[in-house]
């Protein structure tokens, strides 16, 4: 894998922030550097650990720094990364941006051929800038919000140099009007690879693969087990919030982490448990219950943000409305609702939902979007 951004090379290039975790925004770039053998990944950095097994072209792949100890303070190194490297992203004809700090650090690009695929704005400095501030130590809070009026700024002025700018839901879409006045915004919804995600059996488990962050809200579903000792939760998933989760959990021996793990086994188990839990609060677009749809899996959520877009109320899982979020109570009457019998009856809605987020329609929508550019 490079770390040097070439010379003059003319052809494309994606530039995202960094690849650290195998999220929905790294799976869609790896999907888009696949499906255009000529396209160059530029990114922070990666970690090769996270995406082994991905079938990475790391040949087309450059770097520009490397992860921060501090992860607080990892964005912050990407975007001046960015801002002193990202000046070199001129020698390609055009360039599809995408993430936060990929952008912003690199406002200045000269010429046309600049498009930008929003996974979301910074949401820790626009929408949810409150939230993020109550979670943080109090002495963190004067750099937090030094960090979003910096990070706002630059943000602000790269996309008002696109081109062209697309959303990965309406949901996204919505929130690029209200906080950016952008109002010419296309939706393309990410690919799902529905072929890989398959049915497997039915098993005695309910599985959540979110991300262990204080959005993704896992903590809610680890609390609803604790009273539902008769039901099975697997969370196949890492995060910041792993420790005290275990913490909670102690005592439970129905509900057992996995952590992090590769792309095979977590099809493995999203394919033979009964449905899973998608409970992260207003999600972007949420590729994780299209996937378990794509497994004939129905999907416990909340009707905020993405889901809205993906799941179907009753007939492709049963989101809890907005002010029920955090209640356990509701929570563990909709896992005892969805039990087996009915998880099976939702099989055939399921899979024949998740084909509206097929790669195929993702990449004819791309393609179209990014026909136009200079």
């Amino acid at each position: 894998m490079s770390t040097r951004v070439p010379g003059k090379s003319g052809g494309a290039a994606l530039a995202y922030d960094f690849m650290l975790v195998p999220g929905g925004a790294e799976r869609l770039s790896l999907h888009v550097l696949r499906t255009h053998p000529d396209w160059t990944l530029v990114t922070g950095f990666l970690d090769p650990r996270s995406f082994s097994g991905a079938d990475l072209p790391t040949d087309r792949v450059q770097t520009l720094t490397g992860p921060s100890r501090l992860r607080g303070w990892q964005g912050l190194k990407v975007l001046r990364a960015f801002e002193q490297r990202g000046s070199t992203l001129a020698d390609f004809e055009r360039v599809l941006f995408s993430g936060v700090y990929a952008p912003a650090g690199v406002a200045h690009r000269p010429g046309g051929g600049n498009a930008y695929y929003c996974h979301t704005p910074p949401r820790f400095a626009y929408d949810l800038r409150d939230w993020y501030l109550a979670q943080a130590a109090p002495w963190q809070r004067p750099a937090l919000r030094w960090l979003g009026r910096r990070v706002r700024h630059a943000y602000e002025a790269a996309l008002a140099r696109m081109d062209r700018v697309a959303a990965n839901s309406i949901t996204v879409q919505a929130r690029l009007r209200e906080h950016l006045g952008l109002e010419d915004v296309t939706v393309i919804h990410p690919p799902v690879d529905v072929a890989r995600w398959t049915w497997g059996g039915q098993e005695d488990y309910y599985l959540s693969n979110a991300r262990l962050e204080p959005y993704k809200r896992v903590a809610w579903a680890v609390r609803a087990f604790r009273e539902l000792p008769q039901h099975q939760l697997v969370v196949a998933s890492g995060g910041s919030e792993l420790a005290s989760l275990q913490r909670l959990a102690e005592g439970c021996p129905n509900i057992r982490f996995t952590g992090w793990c590769g792309e095979d086994r977590l099809r493995e188990l999203t394919g033979n448990c009964i449905a899973t839990l998608y409970l992260a609060r207003e999600e972007d677009f949420g590729m994780s219950p299209v996937e378990s749809m794509s497994a004939g899996k129905p999907v416990i959520g909340v009707a905020e943000g993405g889901l809205r877009e993906t799941v179907i109320q009753g007939e492709t899982g049963l989101l809890l409305p907005p002010d029920a979020a955090e209640d356990t109570d509701a929570l563990r009457a909709a896992v005892q609702e969805l039990d087996r019998d009915r998880a099976l009856a939702m099989r055939p809605a399921c899979e024949a939902r998740a084909l509206a987020f097929a790669p195929e329609v993702f990449d004819a929508r791309l393609e179209s979007f990014l026909a136009g550019l200079p």
